[in-house]
């Protein structure tokens, strides 16, 4: 992994949505939305962010996960000179630029020989069963050219890396045999895929990509707050320290594909818990856009079933609601801990005086990577009535608090 992704912090954001762009590219003019993301930048920086993570901005049929051209901004976000400025500009701040790379499916209207594709007895293949998402063949030399080629064109405009769409649907031997290539050209580069399930480690090792999604810590998180069941939660951590001797995961409460957490969670006043969690175990954090106002947002399973979780946003911060400023500070606050506590990317967590309802969560610098001695303890009550930890302190009914020591 490159030394600058072990201080990242994302905001991820789908532009697509975020612009308000149509549902649709067909008949679609050049219309330079992408831009619309520049106003947001220094709120971005403000918010303790160093990196956008940015959905997919490449020529598709419509929502953009069913690309039709890798080469090409998609007209309703704009033109390269757009990208370029958005990459400027950020820069400017300090902020990386990470894309989303949709290679494991393309739109049917993508441009290429049939051997590209996978078939199977009905015709080409596609992605979970949906007809618009066709199924490339990654043991074609053709495919791994172009993924390839695709990766070092953005790269080379200023790109800091690429999440992988799809990764657990793509043999990882694929990117063993892409990534090599380019990590040449490219040193500073990174690469993360998304996992929803399988050996996260193994698939890691094997790709020899940097990193791969933690869906498993995300699904404890709120549903142990929801469950009332903290043994859940120490369970995956468990887990995800186990990760940690192979790899940094990919964390997050939110993202484009799920219910946002401020809907998700039964009881609102555990979403301070959900974060106090993400920011103070090890992991790359990304905040999905809007979380960091306790936006709303349902994931339904049919036709337009993202759209209340891909929503525009207006022209700048300003003309957000006020009743998301408390979220925002809380973000501001536990981001700018975790910025002061930089080994916390690695750190191993241990979960102390365990119960249904409450927990201390003490996290320390993994060997050789952080000052001796330092540790942030973090302390969870979901009861209905004061939590004494000992040796530490009382937390009040639903509330969380966060030690730390030196």
């Amino acid at each position: 992994m490159p030394s600058w992704a072990e201080h990242a912090i994302w905001w991820h954001v789908y532009p697509l949505g975020f612009t308000g762009a149509p549902a649709t590219a067909a008949g679609a003019p050049v219309t330079h939305r992408l831009r619309h993301l520049e106003s947001w930048l220094d709120y971005a920086a403000e918010l303790g962010c160093t990196g956008l993570q940015l959905g997919p901005i490449f020529a598709s049929e419509s929502h953009g996960y069913d690309t039709v051209d890798h080469f090409r901004i998609d007209p309703r976000l704009g033109d390269d000179r757009d990208f370029d400025s958005l990459v400027a500009r950020a820069g400017d701040r300090g902020l990386r630029v990470v894309l989303d790379g949709v290679f494991n499916h393309v739109g049917r209207s993508f441009q290429a020989g049939e051997r590209w594709f996978r078939r199977g007895p009905g015709g080409y293949e596609v992605f979970e069963g949906h007809h618009g998402l066709v199924a490339l063949d990654h043991a074609e030399p053709a495919v791994r050219a172009h993924v390839a080629g695709v990766l070092d064109h953005w790269l080379a405009r200023g790109a800091s890396g690429w999440r992988l769409d799809a990764a657990y649907a793509v043999p990882a031997r694929f990117w063993r045999e892409v990534l090599p290539g380019v990590r040449a050209r490219h040193p500073e580069a990174w690469f993360g895929g998304e996992m929803i399930h399988g050996d996260y480690a193994a698939y890691v090792t094997e790709s020899g990509l940097d990193s791969v999604t933690q869906y498993e810590l995300w699904k404890a998180i709120w549903s142990s707050l929801n469950d009332r069941n903290l043994f859940e939660l120490a369970w995956a951590l468990d887990r995800h320290d186990r990760l940690l001797d192979t790899f940094v995961p990919l964390t997050f409460v939110g993202n484009h594909d799920v219910t946002r957490l401020a809907t998700r969670l039964d009881d609102p006043r555990h979403l301070g818990h959900a974060l106090a969690v993400l920011f103070t175990v090890a992991g790359l954090p990304s905040v999905y856009y809007g979380d960091e106002r306790a936006f709303q947002g349902l994931k339904e399973e049919r036709a337009g079933g993202d759209d209340a979780i891909r929503p525009a946003f207006p022209a700048e911060p300003g003309g957000l609601a006020a009743s998301g400023a408390e979220t925002y500070l809380l973000h501001r606050r536990l981001i700018g801990l975790r910025r002061r506590h930089p080994w916390l990317h690695r750190a191993r967590t241990t979960a102390e005086h365990l119960t249904n309802t409450a927990v201390a969560l003490r996290s320390r610098p993994a060997p050789g990577s952080g000052p001796a001695g330092e540790e942030v303890v973090t302390l969870l009550n979901l009861g209905d009535r004061p939590h004494r930890f000992p040796g530490l302190r009382e937390v009040p009914p639903h509330a969380w608090e966060i030690v730390e020591e030196k």
